[in-house]
């Protein structure tokens, strides 16, 4: 599948500048996706600069500015990712787990998955690998509801488990969370989504099995192959698409993502 992507992001400065902010907004150019054309606009900048994201899946944006930082990006994507069903996939043993990999299965900030040890086993403990993540994204999407504004920038997995709602970002963090409980590496993928309604930077897991990784959307709104892949992390402090060290104040933010027809 293509995908056509259009973001805009405005923020104004509300202090003395200059300010340096960085950014993750553009689709990784990895092997499970073609960036087929892509194009970002900024403002005049007193500094930009690539580096490295997270696993080195995709790059960060370095940029500082002393005037109001306006974004546009727009992108196609080609999806070119394997797949399989995730019920069919087996756990990787624990001890043959790549060592890029142990870093996911540790809690996280937002992700303090040794508060549901007992939760995973007495809920999940009859199932190993893919039956069990399936059983856990089943699970959450049957359990919460998505409202928007019931959760905030500080809300943990442990706060979504409690209250019962949230976003993607909740959803993915809860869906991390039980994994990591159950000994399978999970991490964060910051993603542009073809049906995630509303639309905007869309969250969702991907998990280590059968000795790679596989996207999981517990929300159910999107599925993987139509998906393309911003950046990955521990939670949602490692993918965040806009970082300011300095005051800047959102005015809009729009994302756009659609089926594109091949050329």
């Amino acid at each position: 599948m293509q995908i056509s992507i259009q973001t805009e992001l405005d923020y104004a400065l509300t202090g003395p500048g200059p300010v340096d902010a960085l950014l993750q907004v553009e689709a990784a150019i990895i092997p499970e996706q073609r960036v087929i054309s892509a194009n970002i606009e900024f403002p005049l900048l007193e500094h930009f600069a690539r580096v490295p994201a997270q696993s080195c899946i995709g790059e960060r944006i370095w940029v500082r500015l002393s005037q109001p930082l306006r974004v546009r990006y727009q992108a196609t994507v080609s999806v070119e990712r394997m797949l399989a069903p995730i019920e069919t996939l087996a756990a990787t043993p624990t001890y043959l787990l790549p060592g890029e990999t142990v870093d996911y299965l540790m809690p996280s900030r937002f992700c303090p998955s040794d508060t549901f040890l007992a939760f995973a086993e007495d809920q999940f403990g009859h199932l190993k690998g893919g039956p069990r993540v399936a059983a856990i994204r089943d699970w959450i999407a049957d359990t919460l509801s998505y409202e928007p504004g019931s959760s905030d920038a500080m809300t943990t997995a442990a706060d979504t488990f409690h209250s019962g709602r949230g976003v993607c970002r909740d959803y993915t963090h809860l869906m991390i969370s039980l994994a990591r409980a159950s000994t399978i590496p999970a991490r964060y993928a910051s993603v542009y989504g073809v049906g995630v309604d509303p639309q905007d930077f869309h969250a969702i897991a991907e998990v280590f099995l059968d000795g790679a990784w596989h996207l999981v959307d517990a929300t159910k709104m999107t599925t993987p192959d139509r998906v393309a892949k911003i950046g990955v992390g521990r939670d949602a402090a490692d993918v965040s698409f806009l970082t300011s060290y300095g005051d800047l104040q959102l005015v809009s933010q729009t994302v756009q993502v659609s089926e594109a027809l091949p050329a």
